[in-house]
Order: C-alpha cells, then sequence, then structure tokens
C-alpha cells in the first residue's frame, strides 16, 4: 500500500471525521459504491459540498462501514455549512436515494445518519 497524497490548500485546514454503517446487503454495499464513483456521483452533490466551503471530502470503506474524512478551512462552521448544504439543488433528493443502501432510517438526516467521530490519537508535539 502506497497510501493517498493529500492536497494542499495554501490555508490551514481542520479535519473532520464520520462513520456510518452500510446495510449489510452485498447488492447493497455494491450499488452505494457505484453511486459514488467519478461516473455516478451527481455533479451537484459535489458542486454543493465545494460550495459550503469544504476543501475535500473522502470516504473509505471496510465492510460495511464508512469513514469520512471532511477538510475544511479553519473558520468552516460545520453546523451552518451542513444546514446550508441541506438546502442546495438536490440534496434531499440524493439523501433519499442513498437512504436505501445505507443502514439508518430513510427519512434521517444527514446529520443523523453520519455519527461525528472523536479524535483519540495523534502524534504528540
Amino acid at each position: 500500500m502506497e497510501g493517498y497524497r493529500q492536497k494542499e490548500y495554501g490555508v490551514s485546514t481542520k479535519r473532520f471525521v464520520q462513520t456510518l454503517e452500510l446495510s449489510s446487503s452485498e447488492e447493497a454495499r455494491r450499488e452505494y459504491i457505484k453511486w459514488h464513483s467519478a461516473e455516478y456521483s451527481w455533479k451537484e452533490i459535489r458542486d454543493g459540498i465545494r460550495e459550503v466551503g469544504i476543501l475535500e471530502m473522502e470516504i473509505y470503506i471496510l465492510g460495511n462501514t464508512l469513514v469520512m474524512i471532511v477538510d475544511a478551512p479553519l473558520d468552516f462552521d460545520w453546523d451552518a455549512s451542513m444546514a446550508r448544504l441541506a438546502t442546495l439543488p438536490r440534496q434531499a433528493e440524493w439523501e433519499a436515494f442513498v437512504s436505501q443502501f445505507q443502514g439508518c432510517d430513510a427519512n434521517a438526516t444527514s446529520d443523523e445518519k453520519w455519527q461525528m467521530m472523536e479524535r483519540m490519537f495523534y502524534l504528540y508535539e
């Protein structure tokens, strides 16, 4: 494994990490991966993520467990940005669409689905 090169933004950033469990169905897992690929993901969703100030968003998968990593500028306000993101074009439609693959309530908001993780270790200075 060679790792994943990180972007350089020219500004100081902060990171948010969340987790979500997918449905236990292998078909749901395959479909979820498909709909997040460069070919099938919705442009309006990617544009909205950038519009609210997110510099990078990555999702990693192991089995049915997803981990999302979000990099944003230091002045990024998570709650305000997520509230704004929810109002942007096709966002509600996207949340309803992907809920069929996720192991949570179909009517749950993104903030209810994705659970914020707490950092418990880093290479202390």
